[in-house]
């Protein structure tokens, strides 16, 4: 379909009860569940989720690179079902090739498209002008800055002619200032009518940068990835990050992140299989005092804390859920609160400490206080790791299997719960003669 000549009320794209599983040893893997997305000309939609809500997946599906287990994708009327001409795709990573020059690397998919020759060349360099490139047509990628790499990212995605535009974490490996620049000269181009893109998606785990660029937001949740929320952005652009709009809509997204999922039929896994993300005691520790402080003193929005701290939302939702999830903390509409539990332990010294994380992990981490069981079962109160990971496996993947059994082993072993032994991977029962034993108090 010629993308001039459709009806101006039909979606762009149009996703439908789009559902994705990965096979595993113990059976299916669902990652994308249920997923209905609309996407009209004239919109930047954004994918906004943690880690595990599984918005590269749904890019991939769009882009044609993945199958959908079962539900259908449509642009521009018709089904994908592979790559589609009319789309591109800009990675996270720069993903040139190191052996071609930028002008080569510009013109790869134009050549995949059968385009060779003068044209392929005068389309490449405009590109290349477009995006501000020019002059470093014959330049290897290794002569280049992250932020001009991904600018030869963004030319290729450019140079053929794309009617949607599909971002994934673009600017997430560039520093801060490169980062910035690169979205406004993007958003440039796009306000300008410079390109012949109608729509993009953008998946990002930055919220002030999903705010700052989009007209939509999606906010995914996780296990397995889901619509938990459609936000419309009503500011003109450009957009003022120091306006009361624009804080009130960072505000929204980061209330809708912190609320409570409402409990589904599909969750029947067991306490002990939940995923825990990994944060460090450290971490936790670092942010129950910033939060216990002046000028919190126990209370505090996230998004104040995560601008004042320079956290990511991976790191700061980790170490605000893992505060959460052990009783130290409560998250709420975008606040953060330390509870009576939580203001003592950034009160309190070393050993004191320990001694409220251990009561307080074996009450409400269930895998913590299931691992310390197993092992006062066992004669010699020791149990191999493989013993525990085969077990999460049953609910989760190998990858969130090994990162909740690592989390559960550092707080243990933080809390002198029990001991790990990674020259034979066990875990075992904490010695006497080792253990300093404090007598647990019983936090509020």
């Amino acid at each position: 379909m010629d993308p001039n000549t459709a009806m101006p009320d039909e979606p762009l794209l149009q996703v439908s009860k789009l559902c994705k599983t990965f096979e595993k040893a113990s059976g299916e893997l669902l990652v994308l569940d249920d997923i209905d997305l609309n996407v009209r000309s004239g919109e930047i939609v954004g994918l906004l989720g943690r880690s595990g809500s599984g918005k590269s997946t749904l890019l991939r599906s769009i882009a044609g690179l993945l199958s959908p287990s079962s539900g259908t994708v449509h642009f521009q009327g018709q089904p994908i079902d592979g790559p589609a001409e009319g789309i591109s795709l800009v990675f996270q990573s720069f993903a040139l090739f190191p052996w071609l020059t930028v002008l080569e690397n510009v013109s790869l998919g134009l050549r995949a498209m059968g385009v060779h020759g003068d044209e392929a060349r005068r389309r490449s360099l405009a590109a290349i002008d477009l995006i501000g490139l020019d002059g470093f047509e014959s330049a290897y990628p290794r002569e280049l800055s992250g932020g001009m790499q991904q600018r030869v990212g963004f030319a290729r995605a450019l140079v053929v002619d794309p009617v949607l535009m599909l971002m994934d974490e673009p600017f997430s490996a560039l520093d801060v200032l490169t980062a910035e620049t690169l979205r406004t000269d993007f958003l440039d181009l796009w306000t300008e009518g410079r390109t012949q893109i109608r729509s993009v998606i953008l998946v990002t785990h930055n919220i002030e940068e999903a705010v700052f660029l989009c007209d939509r937001i999606i906010v995914l949740a996780a296990h397995p990835g889901r619509v938990q929320a459609d936000i419309t952005i009503d500011l003109p652009h450009p957009r003022d990050r120091l306006s009361a709009p624009f804080s009130q809509a960072v505000e929204e997204v980061y209330a809708i992140l912190t609320a409570r999922p409402a409990a589904t039929t599909r969750s029947a896994e067991p306490a002990t299989a939940r995923h825990i993300r990994h944060v460090s005691v450290n971490v936790m520790a670092g942010l129950l005092e910033t939060m216990a402080a002046a000028p919190y003193h126990g209370r505090g929005d996230l998004p104040v804390v995560a601008h004042e701290l320079q956290l990511e939302l991976d790191e700061l939702f980790s170490a605000a859920e893992g505060l959460q999830l052990l009783g130290l903390a409560e998250l709420a509409r975008g606040d953060i609160a330390l509870t009576p539990a939580g203001l003592e332990y950034a009160d309190a010294g070393t050993q004191q400490r320990k001694a409220i994380f251990r009561a307080l992990a074996l009450r409400n981490v269930a895998l913590v206080a299931h691992i310390l069981g197993v092992l006062q079962t066992r004669p010699q109160g020791r149990a191999p790791r493989v013993r525990f990971e085969a077990e999460l496996e049953d609910h989760l993947s190998e990858q969130y299997a090994r990162e909740t059994l690592d989390t559960a082993i550092e707080w243990g072993r933080y809390a002198e719960v029990y001991e790990y032994d990674d020259d034979s991977q066990s875990l075992l029962l904490e010695q006497p003669e080792t253990a300093s034993a404090p007598a647990p108090p019983s936090p509020s």
